[in-house]
């Protein structure tokens, strides 16, 4: 469900009385969250990237602007906001899915020296959504070369569809193979062979493989969404967000796990139950007690950064008027192979 229309309508009030409160005093073994300061929030659906020694995030477009935010950083602890990307929707997109205002849940990747950014469109409530494609050479908006490449639509769902074209992530498995993962809502996370050069479906292969879903009885959209995927140690571990994000401090987002030794799945838990059937190991979920600062964390990516993984994500700060906020964590992992977070 398109959730994030109702949430980019109503940030502009929060935003507006929004107070960035500086770093906090911390020790040597403090985190990266109590540390971060700067232009962290507003921030929605972040991902990441390094190139050089900047780190860039990526996030929902907010009020004022349509397009990508961006933010950068040197030490992941110091951020500042830069131009949003893009100043308009393409014709094409506002063709394909009238009423559109802005480009959601963006994923950034590299290959072979070009970068590949992800996004999607919907309009609230329906499942007609499409996903989008811009390339550049650089990420610095600083470079002489620094320009994106509109690719234009990868692909989309319509009212028909079991699926809702949106929350892109792309991945390649082990035997070099690249694919689309998306899905928020209706019947969970899909996944479909690409083409790694064109970032776009692969012809001759149009299957389309689902990976999770939280079944409802009464069939309601499940409410699973934000997928994204990494291999280690011969493993595939598919992240996603379940129940409801966009609601300021009354988010009820949290975000689970599973892994499985084949790309297409089953991804099970650490309790053996299949994230085909809503199950999966909880990874980030908000402060438990009522008062707690930080809710509904979710819309995670997972990078690694010389040889450590860092779980980047948003959650909405009780104590500044419930904006989405940046958060980045640390993933240690268990001898049976399992991640986990301390934040």
């Amino acid at each position: 469900m398109a959730t994030r229309r109702w949430f980019i309508g109503t940030v502009t009030a929060a935003v507006a009385g929004a107070i960035l409160r500086p770093p906090c005093a911390y020790s040597d073994e403090a985190s990266i969250n109590e540390r971060m300061s700067g232009d962290i929030a507003p921030t929605h659906d972040p991902c990441i990237i390094r190139q050089g020694d900047t780190y860039y995030v990526f996030g929902t477009s907010m009020p004022g602007s349509p397009g990508i935010t961006l933010r950068t950083s040197k030490d992941l602890v110091h951020w500042t906001a830069r131009t949003p990307l893009f100043s308009s929707i393409p014709d094409w997109a506002a063709a394909a899915v009238p009423g559109t205002k802005g480009m959601w849940a963006p994923d950034i990747t590299l290959f072979k020296g070009k970068y590949y950014l992800y996004y999607a469109y919907s309009s609230f409530g329906s499942n007609r959504s499409a996903i989008g494609l811009s390339t550049a050479t650089t990420l610095d908006p600083d470079s002489p070369q620094y320009g994106w490449t509109d690719q234009g639509l990868v692909l989309m769902s319509h009212e028909d569809d079991d699926f809702n074209a949106i929350d892109p992530a792309r991945f390649v498995d082990l035997r070099a193979k690249h694919w689309l993962i998306w899905g928020s809502f209706w019947s969970g996370i899909k996944m479909r062979r690409i083409d790694a050069d064109s970032g776009k479906p692969l012809d001759g292969e149009p299957k389309i493989y689902s990976l999770a879903s939280r079944p409802e009885p009464s069939g309601a959209p499940d409410p699973i969404e934000a997928p994204f995927m990494i291999e280690r140690k011969g493993y595939y571990y598919l992240f996603a967000s379940y129940d409801y994000c966009c609601k300021g401090v009354q988010s009820t987002y949290y975000t689970a796990v599973g892994r499985s030794k084949d790309v297409t799945g089953p991804f099970l838990g650490r309790s053996g139950q299949s994230m085909a059937q809503g199950f999966g190991t909880v990874i980030l979920r908000a402060d438990l007690k009522e008062q707690g600062r930080w809710r509904g964390p979710g819309h995670c990516a997972v990078f690694n950064d010389d040889g450590q993984d860092y779980i980047v994500y948003h959650a909405y700060d009780k104590s500044n008027h419930g904006v989405p906020t940046l958060r980045i964590d640390p993933i240690t992992w268990t001898d049976d192979g399992w991640p986990s977070v301390k934040s």
